[in-house]
């Protein structure tokens, strides 16, 4: 079974003590260190009547952004996905994931010869 059409990657990270769940058709690691890029959101279609007013600010957010730079260290996860859904943001207080902590590498002292 082949896929016919593009893959829709579900982006979960974190932002000013946030929990963003959006949606992409481009995730790429930047050429900047450290970074993850982002490209090509995409946001559900109004239907009827029926308005989701945290996608609608989302989508608000993220109108006119071409790429977006995500610090991996903010990456929750990273799903491709066959259909997407709504793009949510919740308070990062309930979510029960942390950030791995950035340890620096111990120096070790050179032996004196």
């Amino acid at each position: 079974m082949s896929k016919t059409s593009d893959p829709i990657f579900r982006v979960q990270f974190v932002s000013q003590d946030k929990v963003y769940e959006v949606f992409a058709k481009q995730i790429y690691s930047s050429d900047l260190y450290g970074f993850v890029e982002v490209e090509e959101f995409v946001f559900g279609e109004r239907s009827g009547l029926l308005v989701d007013p945290a996608e609608e600010k989302l989508k608000a957010e993220f109108q006119g952004v071409k790429r977006s730079y995500i610090p991996m260290h903010a990456v929750i996860r990273i799903d491709e996905v066959e259909d997407p859904g709504p793009a949510k943001m919740r308070d990062s207080r309930v979510s029960t994931v942390t950030p791995l902590a950035m340890v620096p590498h111990p120096r070790v002292p050179r032996d004196a010869d």
